[in-house]
């Protein structure tokens, strides 16, 4: 996925159909405090169980009953930075990941069994999917009589316009394994208009012989196909509905809710989409009748009026925000309170992100991630409630992660080596000591800020800091001429391997606008491993993905490991059916409704 203010993430898990391993990556935008003390890197290993791809029946809908649910009423969301995008297309982050749930269908989605057990069932389509040529050939096929909000069937020249606009310019923020994986990493050459034209993909890529149908076709195996298939990024845009840049603010609704008023950057209102039908769905509900989105709510307030219950905070929730840290223990002290939570340990890692192309020197690097603290940045987030330190680049949600590897000795002082640092920094020159740190405007924001301009200005670092508008941070941060040095990103895993943490983040062939490799590492021997491990065997592959991370984190070093996060949510006394989901690492939004 992408971030966590990084960009969106899940925790998914080994995919037993398949073979291969699964989980939820992308960006976390929130910066929100997390999890519960009591939540270990023990916990964090039940994601990544096995993951199971389904068949027909468990795909047929309609979802499993909440128990005491009840149809009517509307639920507040409190919500501090907008939204990032509602384009499909778009979407790689978590805040628009969460309202796609909400509003978008694609061909698979991940069913959760409320105990942390999640498996991929068939969502537009019938099952999860059919493999064929040792996993090089996956067959779809759609159900029947499934409509978007205008009323119009979804057919497989939706399914194929959807992929096909990918390939345009104007999407430049979502998710690229599937347009990579199907025409190459120069993926846009093969269809620059993204079929809003004459031209489409060709039938030996990518066929849709009748209505129903969708055949995908690639050059190697790919059994992680109804994984991927179902990330936001990938859910369907009806063709006729399609007004390409425009569609980022009135995307037009395949799921339980549609937008029916949108102010940008202050409200959001989703009503009942009455062309839903329920029994073609087994995840999601519509006992609701919609939600109403308030943004510009800051944490802090958040938590307040969450705490207090009063009014329309009984009926309200905090989406990706979290507990603000100075309010923690006014939460867990109160058991009518604390028993309005959610807790769980997410899959992201944050890290102080390098900009390659202006902070040239390793020694400059090496220093400012001696000097970090991850203790007062994790203090920022909630101390224990909000995150672990980091030793590393890989989470603990990771198949074979190694609390052990910590080369830069961040567990032995997590406040920071100071004169390791200096000592670093002694015959460097002025000019090379003073860097531009991009922070988000949020609570969150100004807390990392903080903490960054006190932990380098010990080492003797001059930092300049800029602030950018929270809701478009990985936007701005993801552009290749940005004019910062260093950065907080978080990244979480797209499924539990390792190949959607190196490969997006790491890749040089992801040097692009957009793009999550926010360092813009470029490095022979990275993209060396890299193709090797994707040619391996799950277990081999394992072994030299273990030998890129060393190399990227000990001989590159293009960001510094901060801290691993927890999430720790709050909602109102009024909110049913409220529990964590393992595979948005956030309140599972597609299972509420209000008590009465």
């Amino acid at each position: 996925m992408k971030s966590f203010t990084s960009r969106r993430a899940r925790a998914i898990m080994v995919a037993i159909a398949a073979g291969s391993l699964a989980l939820t990556g992308c960006s976390e935008n929130t910066g929100s405090t997390g999890g519960d003390k009591g939540e270990s890197q023990e916990k964090a290993k039940e994601q990544s169980q096995g993951v199971a791809y389904l068949d027909e029946k468990a795909s047929a809908g309609p979802a499993a009953e909440v128990t005491g649910a009840k149809p009517g009423g509307t639920v507040t969301v409190y919500q501090e930075s907008a939204l990032s995008h509602m384009d499909p297309g778009q979407i790689y982050v978590s805040d628009a990941g969460q309202f796609a749930n909400l509003v978008f269908r694609g061909l698979t989605n991940f069913q959760e069994d409320g105990k942390g057990g999640v498996s991929v069932v068939g969502d537009l389509a019938t099952d999860s999917g059919k493999a064929s040529d040792d996993n090089k050939t996956w067959t779809f096929t759609l159900k029947d009589g499934i409509k978007d909000q205008n009323g119009k069937e979804i057919t497989s020249a939706d399914v194929r316009h959807s992929v096909e606009r990918l390939y345009a310019e104007f999407i430049f923020d979502g998710p690229t394994f599937l347009q990579t994986w199907l025409s190459g990493p120069d993926y846009r050459k093969a269809l620059p208009d993204g079929g809003f034209g004459k031209k489409h993909l060709p039938d030996s890529v990518l066929e849709t012989p009748d209505d129903k149908t969708i055949v995908f076709h690639f050059d190697t195996p790919r059994p992680d196909l109804p994984m991927t298939l179902a990330m936001p990024g990938y859910s369907v845009v009806p063709e006729e509905s399609d007004t390409k840049e425009k569609y980022d603010t009135a995307p037009v609704a395949t799921g339980p809710y549609k937008i029916a008023e949108f102010k940008a950057g202050k409200t959001l209102k989703l009503v009942k989409n009455e062309n839903w039908d329920a029994k073609t769905d087994p995840v999601r509900h519509q006992y609701l009748d919609g939600f109403n989105f308030e943004f510009g709510i800051t944490e802090s307030t958040q938590t307040k009026r969450l705490i207090s219950d009063q009014g329309e905070a009984k009926n309200a929730i905090q989406f990706t925000g979290g507990v603000d840290a100075t309010q923690i223990q006014d939460v867990i002290s109160d058991p009518a309170v604390n028993k309005r939570t959610i807790k769980g340990y997410q899959p992201y890692v944050m890290t102080l992100t390098f900009n390659l192309d202006r902070v040239k020197n390793k020694a400059v690097r090496d220093a400012i991630t001696y000097a970090v603290n991850s203790k007062s940045l994790i203090a920022g987030e909630g101390g224990a409630y909000g995150g672990d330190v980091a030793p590393n680049l890989f989470a603990p949600t990771l198949p074979g992660y190694d609390a052990k590897y910590d080369p830069y000795g961040r567990l032995k002082t997590p406040a920071g080596n100071i004169e390791k640092a200096k000592e670093l920094l002694k015959d460097v020159p002025a000019s090379e000591k003073k860097v531009v740190f991009a922070y988000a405007n949020s609570e969150a924001g100004q807390k990392r800020k903080v903490a960054i301009e006190d932990a380098l200005g010990k080492v003797g670092i001059d930092v300049v800091s800029k602030e950018i508008d929270a809701a478009s941070y990985y936007e701005q941060i993801g552009k290749l001429d940005n004019p910062y040095d260093i950065y907080i990103s978080g990244w979480g895993q797209d499924w539990p391997s390792p190949s959607t943490v190196v490969t997006p983040v790491y890749d040089g062939d992801q040097v692009a606008d957009g793009s999550p490799n926010y360092s813009h590492i470029n490095d022979p021997k990275v993209q060396e491993l890299i193709k090797k491990a994707l040619g391996e065997q799950p277990e081999q592959a394992s072994k030299t993905w273990e030998e890129a991370h060393k190399y990227i984190l000990e001989e590159v070093n293009p960001g510094a490991p901060l801290w691993y996060t927890k999430q720790f949510q709050l909602y109102g006394s009024n909110i049913g059916g409220a529990r964590y989901s393992t595979e948005s690492s956030y309140l599972d939004v597609t299972q509420l409704f209000l008590k009465s």
